[in-house]
């Protein structure tokens, strides 16, 4: 059994489109196991897009990511990660085919609605980011 990171952005909280996506996830065989709100403020920010500090996109991220809340999740499933990379779609909205998350909502690069971790790695570091040491 395999878990990963996921996290559902601001757009898709405004957007009312939280239990839809949760359903995709669902319907898709994955559980579940930990969820809850998370407002990110400049120094979580500034942890969890460390890779983007400096970049052209950085401060329209970080005035996205601030404008509301975020819902943070641990799902578990088997192939958990690529299933869920598979099921969001490309990070550019404009590569993602519809039938993906992204590919059916997303407005932008930018507002793409979904995070998911890439590798276990990062999937282990997310978790403990978001939800502690014992997570």
């Amino acid at each position: 059994m395999e878990r990963t990171y996921i996290m559902l952005k601001p757009d898709c909280m405004t957007r009312g489109l939280t239990g839809e996506i949760i359903s995709r996830i669902e319907r898709r065989g994955y559980r579940i196991t930990n969820a809850k709100f998370v407002w990110f403020d400049e120094k979580l920010c500034e942890e969890h897009y460390a890779h983007c500090v400096g970049k052209p996109w950085y401060e329209p991220t970080l005035e996205y990511m601030t404008s509301g809340p975020s819902l943070a999740m641990i799902v578990e499933g088997e192939n958990v990660i690529k299933g869920m990379r598979l099921l969001m779609g490309p990070t550019k909205f404009g590569d993602a085919q519809p039938g993906t998350i992204r590919g059916d909502y997303a407005t932008s690069n930018a507002r793409n609605l979904i995070h998911g971790s890439d590798s276990p790695e990062n999937a282990e570091i997310e978790i403990k980011r978001f939800f502690g040491e014992n997570a």
